[in-house]
């Protein structure tokens, strides 16, 4: 299975936020959704769940 990536760095946000989560998709789905709340203010919701897994790009190997 491809690991996922969530990268804050690539949308502008006022704290200038660098996070980047990796794992597998269902994991960095949920972990990006609450960081997005706690740290970024967005609204929960099946909407937000939605854009989160459509921004993930695939983990590039690294060997």
């Amino acid at each position: 299975m491809t690991r996922k990536i969530a990268d804050c760095r690539k949308y502008p946000s006022e704290s200038n936020c660098s996070l980047t989560i990796s794992g597998e998709e269902d994991e960095v789905v949920r972990a990006a959704t609450e960081h997005a709340v706690s740290v970024h203010e967005h609204a929960d919701g099946p909407e937000l769940r939605e854009q989160v897994r459509a921004m993930l790009e695939d983990e590039r190997a690294t060997v």
